[in-house]
């Protein structure tokens, strides 16, 4: 008799989760390993009267994510606000030391993560995409052509697989 749920890995995810703007969206092409997708997103916190940013730096991770980020694309490149609701995997702290400028020779930290989900983008406050409820009733009828949010976000057991290979790759 076999028991090979016992023999297998589990993890535990941190997500993050809010809203902010899209930044610096890039390809990443390291010199080991695969090239990727990243982005810088300005993640809004506090008051609205007075709201201060976050900046978190992102491995943009699933086909759909990366779709929509290259969607935005452009619109970063030409300044437009390009605002997303988004869920961010198990963020951590990255201590560096600055190589110019003022604070040169100090140390710093970023936060990364990976960015797993987008719920909207909304380019200079018209919104372009929104991700379908998820319904545990029939499927809706997709009329406007758009990724139901089943495609969007993948199921636990795909996520918990995703992660995995994420962790063998980092």
């Amino acid at each position: 008799m076999s028991n090979a749920q016992s023999n297998e890995t589990k993890f535990f995810d941190l997500h993050t989760t809010g809203i902010g703007y899209l930044n610096r969206i890039r390809e990443v092409k390291p010199r080991k390993g695969s090239p990727f997708m990243a982005t810088a997103i300005a993640a809004l916190r506090g008051s609205s009267d007075d709201v201060e940013y976050t900046y978190i730096d992102c491995n943009v991770v699933g086909a759909e994510a990366e779709k929509l980020v290259r969607r935005c694309e452009q619109a970063v490149e030409a300044g437009k606000k390009v605002l997303v609701s988004f869920r961010i995997g198990d963020i951590w702290a990255d201590a560096f030391t600055y190589e110019k400028g003022e604070k040169k020779g100090q140390p710093g930290a970023s936060l990364k993560g990976r960015l797993l989900f987008i719920g909207f983008i909304k380019v200079d406050g018209e919104t372009v995409y929104e991700a379908k409820p998820k319904d545990a009733g029939e499927p809706q009828d997709n009329q406007q052509g758009e990724p139901e949010a089943s495609s969007d976000e993948p199921s636990a057991e795909e996520q918990q697989q995703s992660d995995a290979r994420q962790r063998q790759t980092a």
